[in-house]
């Protein structure tokens, strides 16, 4: 589990960010199935920005690309928009955030998000991260990250912009939020509500250290949300509370709606440390629900014990690994409004590693069942995403190191599968790999070897549409690369 500092640490130690702008990825690798994967980061557009360093031990891994999410319209699914960080800092966040857009599924075209000073025209912050997207039923893409500062000032705020063009161009460059030392925002997501044009969820939480030491962590989840396409943003509002528990935050908030009844269904995990605030005394996944369009939220529910551990390399423990840990990834069904989430926990190794593990409820929420493994059995996996299409097939993505053999120290061979199941049913399963087989060793470190909090999936119509990160080995200035690729599902 990845544990998070009091604010007064994570100040100066790990934050996370992102950026982009203008040219035609080249470069295909096909999965074992034989789809195509379409490389979407090319070129480095904050190449020459000097902007972020916050100490003289601060590194930046000029032209990496990491921790990609994608959207795709829902009213034609060859118009993807992916976003990444560009050009990961070790000490927190990227030099900016880049978009790739598209729109035959195949060509992707840069465009460089306003969340930096790097960024042309962008917002007065020295980094940015956490880049999320989503594209709302009128073909209105939103785009959200935080900006952050180091030197001037300890910096966090919630941004957002949105394009009208799929991609190509973004406006509407909002600070949705904004705070300085004691608090500390992190991981916003950010959700276009299918049924209501116009309208998108930027969701996060926020940590309170004040005053500084034991005993006085709160970390509530907070919403800001547009009703007229990302023009306005209304004044940011818990709607979370952690304060009846001390020393209790939220983290990785992510909204979902049935596009049934139009209720939305807000996922996080809800995590107490004991009074010194170096360990976890109970970490617990809960949902809370919305009726009325995001206005009001009903009591926590509890959908699964996080029993997530530390990710290390196996083979060489004081090889940190970064990845999805204490994030959430929900779905529902659009059809049947089953709600699922896919999660890291080690209930099938016995507390020794971490698997990708899926729960469901069939009564909106109410009740959840046990956990399911999707992942292959003794096989350390990471990151999982999920998505389910109208068909009702449920899909997954994640990292797992299967081709990792005995007593090898100096690569870290990963490989990034898909797996569905149909009708969501565990036993009709298929499994593919997507990716290459890379070492993952050769990724910049930054509280890890770091590949991205989080990876993207969505739904397209005949299946759906993945975004991932990979590494090139022997490329110290192009670490990393997003890739991207549509997979039809039965």
């Amino acid at each position: 589990m990845r544990v998070l500092l009091p604010l007064t640490a994570v100040t100066t130690a790990a934050l996370l960010l992102v950026t982009g702008t203008g040219a035609t990825p080249a470069g295909a690798v096909r999965d074992p199935g034989g789809t195509p994967l379409v490389r979407v980061s090319d070129g480095d557009p904050y190449a020459k920005c000097t902007v972020g360093a916050r100490s003289p031990d601060s590194v930046v891994y000029p032209g990496t690309e990491v921790e990609p999410y994608l959207s795709v319209d829902p009213r034609d699914p060859k118009r993807v928009v992916t976003v990444f960080q560009q050009d990961r800092w070790n000490d927190g966040g990227a030099r900016g955030l880049a978009a790739a857009w598209t729109t035959d599924g195949r060509t992707f075209h840069r465009s460089t998000l306003p969340f930096s000073l790097c960024a042309p025209g962008g917002a007065d912050y020295e980094r940015a991260t956490d880049p999320w997207v989503s594209t709302g039923p009128d073909g209105t893409v939103y785009a959200g990250g935080e900006g952050v500062d180091f030197t001037k000032s300890t910096r966090t705020a919630l941004l957002a912009a949105t394009s009208r063009d799929g991609g190509r161009t973004w406006r509407n460059l909002t600070t949705t939020h904004v705070d300085e030392q004691p608090f500390f925002n992190d991981k916003p997501t950010l959700t276009a509500d299918p049924v209501r044009k116009g309208t998108a969820y930027q969701v996060w939480n926020r940590l309170d250290n004040d005053p500084p030491g034991p005993s006085s962590l709160d970390g509530p989840g907070f919403i800001s949300l547009t009703r007229d396409g990302g023009r306005t943003w209304s004044e940011a509002r818990p709607f979370v509370d952690t304060g009846a528990v001390p020393n209790t935050q939220t983290i990785g908030h992510q909204i979902v709606v049935d596009r049934r009844t139009g209720t939305l269904y807000d996922f996080f995990d809800r995590i107490t440390y004991a009074d010194d605030l170096t360990t976890v005394a109970e970490a617990r996944y809960q949902m809370v629900t919305s009726t009325d369009a995001g206005e009001s939220w009903s009591a926590p529910v509890t959908v699964a014990r996080d029993t997530s551990v530390p990710e290390v390399d196996p083979n060489d423990p004081a090889k940190l690994l970064r990845d999805g840990t204490t994030l959430p990834s929900p779905a529902v069904d659009p059809g049947s409004g089953t709600l699922y989430m896919a999660y890291e926990g080690s209930d099938f190794s016995g507390g020794e590693f971490d698997s990708v593990q899926l729960v469901r409820s069939g009564d909106g929420g109410r009740t959840w069942g046990r956990p399911e493994l999707i992942s292959p059995g003794g096989v350390p996996a990471f990151s999982p995403s999920i998505a389910v299409t109208e068909q009702g097939t449920v899909a997954l993505t994640y990292y797992d190191l299967r081709f990792l053999k005995p007593g090898d120290t100096t690569t870290l061979p990963t490989a990034y599968q898909l797996a569905t199941l149909r009708h969501g049913n565990p036993r009709l399963r298929t499994e593919r790999r997507i990716s290459r087989v890379f070492d993952w060793l050769q990724a910049p470190f930054a509280g890890g070897y770091f590949l991205g909090d989080y990876q993207g999936l969505a739904a397209d119509g005949k299946g759906v549409g993945a975004v991932l990160t990979e590494t090139n080995s022997g490329a110290p200035r192009n670490r990393t690369d997003v890739y991207s690729g549509g997979f039809p599902t039965r």
